[in-house]
C-alpha cells in the first residue's frame, strides 16, 4: 500500500479556500489530476494496479477515542494533527523494492511554481498483511 499524506491546509489550498497561501489555478489542478491519472493508468497497463482512493478533507473526519471506557467522538480537523492520510494506492507487484520504485515516481507530482511546502513531502510504502504472522515486527 502506498499512502499519501496531507493536511486540511493542503485541501484548502487546492480548493482555493486558504487565504494564507496562493490557491492552485485551474490549470495547476488539471496538471496534478492528469499526472495522477497517468500514474494510475501506467499501473493498470503494467498489471500492478489493485485499487486507489482519495479521501475527503480532514474537516469531514471523526475521531473516536476511549475515555474512561466510553467512546468519545470528535469532529475533525484535529488541531493536534498536522498530517492525515489523504489517499492510498494498492499495488500488486513483484517485490517491496518495486513498490518503492512505483511510489518514488510520486516525487515528480506537479505543483504551482510559486508553491512552498510548509512540511517535508513524503509517502509511505508498507506491505499489506497476509495473515497474523505478517503483523510481527
Amino acid at each position: 500500500m502506498i499512502m499519501l499524506y496531507g493536511a486540511q491546509r493542503d485541501f484548502d489550498m487546492l480548493s482555493g479556500k486558504d487565504a494564507g497561501r496562493p490557491a492552485w489555478s485551474p490549470e495547476d489542478a488539471a496538471e496534478l489530476h492528469a499526472f495522477m491519472v497517468k500514474w494510475n493508468q501506467d499501473l493498470v497497463e503494467s498489471g500492478e494496479f489493485v485499487d486507489a482512493q482519495g479521501l475527503t478533507a480532514p474537516v469531514h473526519a471523526r475521531r473516536i477515542r476511549l475515555r474512561e471506557g466510553v467512546p468519545v467522538v470528535t469532529d475533525g480537523p484535529y488541531p493536534e494533527t498536522q498530517e492525515v492520510l489523504a489517499g492510498y494506492t494498492l499495488v500488486d507487484c513483484e517485490s517491496f523494492d518495486r513498490a518503492t520504485e512505483i511510489a518514488a515516481r510520486l516525487a515528480r507530482t506537479p505543483h504551482p511554481k510559486d508553491a512552498e511546502l510548509d512540511r517535508e513531502w513524503y509517502v509511505d510504502v508498507r506491505p499489506v498483511a497476509d495473515g497474523m504472522g505478517d503483523l510481527e515486527a
